[in-house]
């Protein structure tokens, strides 16, 4: 899965509110969801994880104008990608907003 995101934050302040993100919702999904990795490599966000026995990896980019994700999702969960990215869009407006 490939999906970009735009944002009108500077590159900094964009990392930081992932950052802030990932921060609030790790005790709201820590029931369902098992975290792999979460590694920065400069504006580079690492990660991996488990939902339901299904573990998704990726990474996300973050750029002058927008976040790019790109993510490998299992098998399964392919046939969905255009509802995932349609998700994932709306959802981020708000939650990067």
């Amino acid at each position: 899965m490939h999906l970009k995101l735009p944002h009108s934050f500077s590159r900094q302040e964009a990392v930081a509110r992932v950052e802030r993100l990932l921060l609030e919702a790790k005790p709201q999904l820590a029931d369902k969801v098992v975290l792999g990795e979460e590694r920065w490599e400069g504006d580079v966000l690492h990660f991996a994880f488990s939902i339901q026995g299904k573990s998704i990896s990726g990474r996300l980019e973050v750029h002058d104008k927008e976040y790019e994700l790109h993510a490998k999702l299992p098998l399964m969960m392919r046939m969905f990608e255009g509802r995932i990215e349609k998700m994932i869009a709306e959802q981020s407006k708000q939650m990067l907003g």
